[in-house]
């Protein structure tokens, strides 16, 4: 397990991190990827739409372009405070603090559950996508965006050493042990050397 996949550790590096996380997120994470992603979803007017580990509201910008229902859910103060900055407390999104492991939010709540640029945080990942297909609607979607796994050896040997990074083999593991069925991933990447990420587009079952 990487030293940031230790929840109170994470909360204190995004104290920092939220000084400057949205200068620095367009490198790895743009908005042309995101766009993309969310185009996989096909969002309807109305429909409602869960974001989990929302941060300063970087896709939650894109998600409220979508549907005027969306929620957005984070651990950080300091990452919420950003996004407050940009859409009020009582704007249109509606804010809570909370986990991805213990979600607040009733049973089958949700249209689409989205969570980009989280998963490598979460100590327990299998336990955090369970709570995201327990609160999404069946017939729903959840998408998930986190970093691939490194080619180089070094790099693997950093990764691991400090947080989650996987390759599709593994999200097949992961999203299998949480019970979804019905799964693919796309890889996607900001320019050619820059990290990639490995977005999985999950369906709920019906049943």
């Amino acid at each position: 397990m990487g030293i940031l996949e230790n929840k109170q550790r994470a909360r204190l590096f995004y104290r920092y991190l939220s000084q400057v996380y949205d200068r620095i997120n367009p490198f790895i994470w743009n908005e042309e990827m995101r766009d993309e992603a969310i185009e996989m979803l096909d969002i309807q007017p109305g429909d409602s739409v869960l974001d989990v580990g929302c941060g300063t509201g970087f896709a939650t910008e894109g998600l409220i372009q979508q549907t005027d229902n969306v929620y957005g859910l984070d651990q950080s103060a300091h990452q919420l405070d950003k996004a407050y900055q940009k859409f009020g407390k009582r704007g249109p999104v509606k804010f809570h603090m909370g986990d991805a492991e213990r979600l607040p939010f009733a049973d089958d709540r949700f249209d689409i559950v989205w969570s980009s640029g989280s998963i490598e945080y979460w100590p327990n990942p299998v336990t955090a996508l369970e709570e995201l297909r327990r609160v999404g609607k069946p017939g729903g979607k959840v998408l998930v965006v986190g970093p691939d796994y490194p080619d180089s050896t070094l790099f693997q040997k950093a990764a691991d050493a400090i947080m989650l990074f996987y390759d599709e083999a593994e999200a097949d593991r992961m999203f299998r042990e949480a019970g979804f069925e019905q799964f693919g991933h796309t890889i996607q990447q900001a320019s050619p050397n820059s990290p990639r990420a490995i977005t999985t587009l999950a369906h709920i079952s019906e049943a």
